[in-house]
């Protein structure tokens, strides 16, 4: 079995007279080194939102509503989730109540969610409460992810798929 090198014999290997600014002793390399990997980092590192893509809201539902409903009309729109989310964004209670709870000038009550307006209202107020800087900027992914998987879903495996199908209904981004 072969020995794993340590940091010092590594740095021993690197040709450091081949290199345009040569550290003058072992201590300075090791700087260059941690310096060099802390930029490779910085540069590699991939957030919330990687590709900085951004779309109207307005695309943004309709992406969504796609996936959810297939722009059926209102009144045709099944029930998902064995019965627990309805309407055309297919909206669970519990979404409805962090909205409403958010901004209770919505109004209405669970039911109205059947009708696309009153739906846009909640994850307008929704999104406004779990992704305020998203929402404003038009991030999909993590509006699309959120809407799915609540208010930590951008950052959830399981909604990836979910972003994939509404990303395939979205134009090219702006």
């Amino acid at each position: 079995m072969k020995r794993s090198l340590g940091v010092s014999r590594l740095l021993r290997r690197v040709p450091w007279r081949k290199l345009p600014l040569r550290p003058r002793s072992r201590r300075a390399a090791g700087w260059l080194a941690a310096a060099l990997l802390a930029l490779l980092w910085w540069t590699s590192r991939s957030d919330d939102h990687p590709s900085g893509a951004t779309w109207p809201r307005s695309a943004i539902l309709d992406a969504v509503r796609w996936v959810e409903s297939r722009h059926l009309p209102d009144d045709q729109v099944p029930d998902g989730d064995d019965g627990l989310a309805i309407g055309p964004y297919q909206i669970h209670r519990v979404y409805w109540a962090d909205a409403h709870a958010f901004e209770p000038s919505l109004g209405g009550d669970y039911q109205d969610c059947r009708r696309r307006g009153y739906a846009e209202e909640v994850i307008d107020a929704y999104m406004r409460r779990y992704a305020k800087d998203a929402w404003r900027r038009g991030e999909a992914e993590h509006i699309a992810r959120v809407h799915n998987g609540g208010p930590n879903g951008h950052r959830k495996q399981a909604t990836k798929g979910y972003w994939q199908r509404v990303r395939a209904r979205l134009p090219a981004p702006n």
